[in-house]
């Protein structure tokens, strides 16, 4: 029997390429803590997400490839995951101290759903293993407490807010320091200062994703986010009616004019599916949102069905991805959570030549 070496199993790993990136896993970095015993061999598969869409199929090329190494008995594949962060923030924006990637939510008009959608995407990743954040953008209406069910004033250790945890996400707003039914009323200069505090003061240390909830439009709030830091990337949520992507699309000119990418675009409340008849209805319209986003050169994430139970899992504090995981629109909304995830990964790895 031949023996087996350590550079034998990297160059066997460097023939699986990375379905998305199309580049060979050992060059990513994918690649760590490779041993061989006699004809077993071992290796950790580190993936660029835990909500990775395409692992099984990675694991699976990795065990064929090493597998047909001549004299190769026993393959021990371990695969984990590590969030990358950016290679080159901007100049003039500042990365957040222990946050791999900020990425925005927003939407052209109000009514589409954001909110709701950013919450069960938070909290699906959240559910892949990720630590992720979601930070509560409308100042002015803050609907994001009611939606986790959160209404108590947030704590401080060494001089900085500690988010609240719901559903195993981390999360912070402006709805938790201000009494209910109580009206914002600022200026933009104030507005300013509250998202940089939401920023900077917040202990955000540890989080692969925050997630910012904008305001519908493209006003002072979504200006001073992107001013302060560095965005990884936006998506934009509509609905199939043609006013509400007619909106997405400013949206989607707001974030290209201050060079932020936009990871794609996702449409709500897409459909109705009769419980007596159970027909399909297109109340608002029919693939219009992806048309749109397709002729943008943009990717669309995915569709999500208008149903009561996601509606009455927002007003009740228990999204739907968390308290009914099995449903038909909770499973699209963990799919999307994925797509996004993996855009995110091609937005970051897409162009560098090694390893973070």
């Amino acid at each position: 029997m031949s023996n087996v070496t350590t550079e034998q199993v990297l160059a066997a790993l460097g023939t699986v390429q990375d379905p998305d990136l199309h580049r060979d896993l050992v060059a990513l970095g994918m690649i760590e803590a490779v041993t061989v015993e006699g004809g077993k061999v071992a290796f950790t598969l580190v993936l660029t997400t835990s909500a990775c869409p395409l692992k099984s199929e990675i694991e699976g090329n990795c065990r064929r490839a090493v597998s047909a190494i001549p004299g190769v008995t026993e393959v021990l594949l371990n695969s984990t995951s590590r969030v990358r962060k950016p290679r080159d923030p901007s100049a003039d924006r500042r990365a957040l101290p222990g946050v791999a990637h900020v990425i925005a939510v927003g939407s052209g008009k109000g009514g589409v759903g954001k909110s709701t959608v950013a919450a069960n995407l938070a909290i699906a990743l959240a559910q892949t293993g990720a630590t992720v954040g979601l930070l509560d953008g409308d100042i002015y209406g803050p609907n994001l407490p009611r939606m986790l069910g959160v209404n108590r004033q947030p704590r401080t250790h060494e001089g900085r807010i500690v988010p609240l945890e719901a559903h195993g996400i981390r999360f912070m707003s402006m709805g938790l320091l201000v009494e209910e039914g109580e009206a914002v009323v600022w200026r933009g200069p104030m507005l300013h200062g509250a998202i940089k505090s939401f920023l900077t003061d917040v202990d955000w240390e540890g989080c692969d994703y925050l997630i910012v909830d904008l305001p519908p439009g493209t006003g002072d709030v979504q200006l001073s986010l992107i001013q302060q830091t560095v965005v990884s990337g936006a998506v934009v949520v509509t609905t199939p009616s043609t006013v509400a992507i007619d909106d997405a699309v400013k949206a989607v000119a707001m974030f290209n004019k201050l060079q932020v990418p936009v990871l794609g675009v996702i449409e709500n409340m897409s459909w109705f599916s009769c419980p007596s008849c159970h027909e399909r209805h297109d109340i608002f319209g029919h693939d219009t949102a992806e048309e749109r986003a397709l002729a943008l050169g943009l990717p669309f994430l995915g569709s999500i069905p208008l149903h009561s139970d996601v509606r009455h899992g927002g007003d009740n504090g228990a999204p739907v991805v968390a308290s009914q995981p099995d449903s038909a629109y909770a499973r699209e909304l963990r799919r999307i959570a994925g797509a996004l995830a993996q855009r995110v990964s091609i937005q970051t790895l897409g162009n560098v030549e090694t390893p973070a």
